[in-house]
């Protein structure tokens, strides 16, 4: 079975060897300038490593450590647009608003996603500036404020099921409920959680934007949480609703928007696995679409873990003649650009 290798500006049929090489890149931006894109998807999760470091100093030293390895990217030659995920970060602000329901007003999702947008985009960077200054690359970085437009006739928003926010007990969630309009539900044995819709995103607003600084060479922070979720009018003016966009799902669509040459979805695996903690378990290397998506109906990827991944990287190859897809742990991210690991699916 073959590896599949980085995707070069000529396309992923040449194989690794033929991927960006990083020396021009550190010497500045105009080495950069029409590289091919690569849309880096960091979950939120990624932020938090464990229950015993969930503070800001402990998010911003997880991102610390991630930065490094995509500035490994960076200098074997990728153009790189870097979005993350923030479910931890957006229950930490809701579950603030709730504590403080009476005294202050109440956080609505879209705001909460906002500012895990600034607040996150701000830790990445920074850590990245610093880490391109450590390694002396020549690279400018920004972090964008994201929209992203919703349908609100899109089933989700008549059964709400994504949940958010902290866990509360039955009497509390329906307290909440009456007072703020809110849908509840049990969420497994751990108690009654705030629901909300998370509709099928449609497009980027800003995604013409964050190509053209892309394809400039700037490292570009965005979509943060998967874009705040907007509604567009007759008119064309934009309205926040109340919906969270899943944050893989989000990415293909801003890489086919933009163009771009590969989608990497980092994770907790090096690689993807099918009867996943199984005896007969099988780490999968080289897939095509067709491979992935009867892995898929077969049950293999659970809906809430390994599943919108795969759904993400497929519609984007899908999309994008040419276009590969990668899934691996941020530890290996410079071993996948060789080809040496990671899951590889392409048309």
């Amino acid at each position: 079975m073959s590896v599949g290798g980085p995707v070069s500006a000529a396309g992923p049929s040449q194989g690794a060897n033929n991927a960006p090489s990083g020396g021009s890149a550190a010497a500045g931006t105009d080495a950069s300038v029409g590289a091919p894109i690569a849309m880096v998807a960091v979950g939120g999760n990624a932020l938090i490593r464990d229950a015993q470091h969930t503070s800001l100093q402990d998010q911003y030293d997880a991102v610390c450590a991630t930065a490094a390895h995509m500035v490994d990217m960076i200098a074997a030659g990728w153009n790189v647009v870097l979005t993350h995920g923030n479910g931890p970060q957006v229950g930490f602000i809701l579950r603030r608003s709730e504590i403080a329901t009476g005294q202050v007003p109440t956080v609505p999702i879209r705001y909460a996603v906002a500012d895990t947008q600034g607040a996150i985009g701000f830790m990445f960077q920074n850590a990245m500036v610093n880490a391109l200054k450590r390694r002396d690359i020549d690279r400018q970085v920004v972090t964008l404020v994201t929209q992203t437009v919703v349908d609100t006739k899109d089933p989700a928003f008549a059964k709400p099921d994504k949940p958010v926010g902290s866990f509360m007990n039955e009497d509390l969630a329906r307290q909440l409920a009456a007072e703020l309009g809110w849908t509840v539900m049990q969420d497994g044995n751990r108690g009654w959680r705030r629901t909300i819709a998370s509709p099928q995103p449609v497009r980027v607003i800003e995604a013409p934007i964050i190509e053209r600084l892309a394809r400039e060479g700037i490292i570009v922070i965005a979509l943060g949480g998967g874009g705040i979720a907007v509604e567009e009018t007759t008119n064309g003016e934009l309205h926040g609703v109340e919906a969270v966009i899943d944050k893989d799902r989000a990415a293909a669509l801003l890489a086919i928007e933009m163009k771009a040459d590969l989608l990497m979805i980092p994770t907790g695996v090096e690689r993807v696995a099918i009867r996943y903690g199984q005896p007969d378990e099988k780490w999968l290397y080289d897939l095509t679409v067709a491979d992935a998506e009867r892995y898929a109906a077969e049950g293999h990827f659970g809906a809430g873990s390994m599943g919108p991944k795969i759904e993400a990287i497929v519609r984007f190859v899908n999309a994008r003649s040419g276009a590969r897809g990668v899934i691996t742990n941020v530890e290996s991210i410079a071993r996948a650009l060789k080809g040496e690991t990671g899951t590889w699916i392409h048309a």
